[in-house]
């Protein structure tokens, strides 16, 4: 570990922290050069990448990662949610291998499928039929199609700051890759300019898609309150509403609908559910969702060779069945709430401008004291987020640069108290450059 710098200012912190990181990891940085030479800056998933450059990892234990240097680290970041049961959960691997050994892409329905869609409908409220597809961005694009075949009209109604997939993100205005729906952009959690702009586009909206915790704009969690003003928007004037649960669909047995109460028209689901193989689905109300049947005339078509892969699905099966059970998912979550608040007590202790927001199993590390309730709330404090991120990697913690974490079931309360432990010793070191 370092010695205490408390004097020094930011930019000299994170360059050192920088210098110190590049030196640890020799053959991650020469991977990354070599990478370069035939990806876009060493990259093909742009969320993995972080100055100076990414570890590459060799292999995943439980819940231990260990890069190609050498390094172990402790997995809070569970692949950005879809790693629930960790690296080598004992079930999960025994469900894939004997999909594999039964034959890979066997080109028809298989014996797995109608099992997985079973167990999701008889968790989510929301869910009379689904349909699987390979990833939460297909999902949502899914949704939304779906919504304005239905209904007959074009536009979209979602909240600056959201994310919905590759496609659909809005960090900073619509992306340039978006793709090209007519858009109506709201402000999240607050419902009177949000039921204005539905008054006055309810002709043309065909669905409103959110999450009920924003995940990749900061572990933010929707009102109660605003989330029913829209469910009783959409309901007055046919407008389709979507929850993107594709993350907090873990945070409960049934999901944050469940929590709230509120059944949205359809949902959206991904990560964690295909057993940590590829995986997406879109479901909901009947009088949607069977336009995709096939023996019925006129039905929309839905095609994807690999939405009912055997991996996904037998994986995704004994996943739902006999590991994340009700009662897993609730323990697990009360595991999330305990750290959130020790990691609060930490950052109030040490007197940082440090919280930790979220719900249950994901949460995020931002660096203000100020109250977050949407987006535009956010201190970016790249700088902060990049020295936090690489002090935490250097003590054996991995998550994300953001500050994001997505927690596992396979880890232990000796973990949990590493990672407190870990994050109040940066706030001691740092305290100079972490307190305003």
């Amino acid at each position: 570990m370092p010695d205490t710098r408390i004097n020094y200012d930011l930019a000299t912190a994170l360059k050192d922290s920088e210098r110190r990181y590049a030196t640890a990891n020799p053959k991650s940085e020469q991977r990354f050069r070599k990478a370069a030479e035939s990806m876009p800056g060493g990259n093909t998933r742009t969320v993995l990448h972080y100055s100076p450059f990414p570890v590459a990892f060799q292999k995943g234990e439980g819940q231990r990662l260990t890069d190609i240097d050498g390094h172990v680290y402790t997995d809070f970041l569970g692949e950005y949610s879809a790693g629930l049961y960790g690296h080598s959960h004992p079930k999960i691997i025994a469900a894939a291998e004997s999909a594999l050994k039964a034959g890979l892409v066997l080109g028809g329905p298989n014996e797995y499928e109608a099992e997985l869609s079973a167990l999701v409908k008889g968790r989510f409220p929301s869910i009379d039929l689904i349909r699987f597809c390979n990833s939460g961005t297909e999902a949502n694009l899914m949704a939304l199609v779906t919504a304005r075949a239905v209904t007959g009209r074009s536009h979209i109604m979602a909240f600056e700051g959201g994310y919905h997939g590759g496609v659909l993100a809005f960090k900073g205005g619509p992306s340039a890759v978006n793709a090209p729906f007519p858009m109506v952009m709201a402000t999240y959690n607050d419902a009177d300019a949000t039921l204005t702009l539905v008054e006055k586009h309810k002709h043309e909206l065909a669905a409103i898609i959110l999450e009920p915790m924003m995940g990749g704009g900061g572990a933010i969690a929707a009102d109660r309150a605003f989330l029913q003003a829209l469910r009783d928007a959409s309901a007055k004037h046919g407008i389709v509403l979507i929850f993107d649960e594709v993350m907090t669909s873990r945070l409960s047995p049934g999901g944050l609908q469940e929590v709230h109460g509120i059944r949205p028209d359809m949902t959206s689901f991904g990560k964690y559910i295909g057993g940590g193989f590829s995986f997406g689905a879109f479901g909901g109300a009947r009088r949607l969702m069977e336009r995709y049947d096939p023996t019925k005339p006129g039905s929309l078509a839905h095609a994807g060779t690999f939405n009912n892969n055997v991996m996904s699905m037998a994986a995704g099966a004994v996943g739902l069945r006999e590991v994340y059970t009700p009662d897993a998912a609730r323990t697990l979550s009360a595991a999330g709430e305990s750290l959130k608040q020790r990691l609060n007590e930490a950052f109030a202790q040490k007197k940082v401008a440090m919280q930790a927001t979220g719900i249950g199993s994901l949460l995020c590390i931002h660096f203000q004291r100020t109250p977050i309730r949407r987006p535009a709330d956010v201190d970016a404090a790249e700088e902060k987020r990049a020295l936090f991120h690489l002090e935490m990697m250097q003590r054996g913690y991995y998550l994300a640069r953001r500050g994001y974490m997505a927690l596992s079931m396979v880890l232990e309360p000796r973990d949990y108290d590493g990672f407190v432990a870990a994050a109040g010793a940066i706030a001691d070191e740092y305290a100079s450059v972490l307190k305003e």
